[in-house]
């Protein structure tokens, strides 16, 4: 099972609503993820095969290690789910 972190600066408000988002675009198309949102101090000792966020907060997690998708824009269901079908 894939797992899938959305980070934001506290891990609260933005994070939790873009989480909610995934898991309804990956419920729409029957894929199963473990989807969990975080901050970003937490998500740097975190494991997962894909890390959402904005370019400003991602741009402190991508060490070239790691499958990260950037947003322009948190709350556009449509990029969003754009984006998990480039990277799933």
């Amino acid at each position: 099972m894939k797992k899938i972190v959305v980070v934001c600066g506290n891990g609260l408000g933005s994070s939790m609503i873009v989480e909610m988002n995934v898991k309804n675009i990956l419920q729409e198309r029957n894929v199963e993820a473990d989807v969990s949102h975080t901050d970003l101090t937490t998500a740097k000792t975190e494991t997962a095969d894909l890390f959402i966020g904005s370019e400003d907060i991602l741009g402190n997690l991508d060490d070239g290690s790691r499958n990260i998708a950037l947003l322009n824009n948190l709350l556009d269901k449509e990029e969003l789910r754009r984006v998990l079908e480039e990277k799933l």
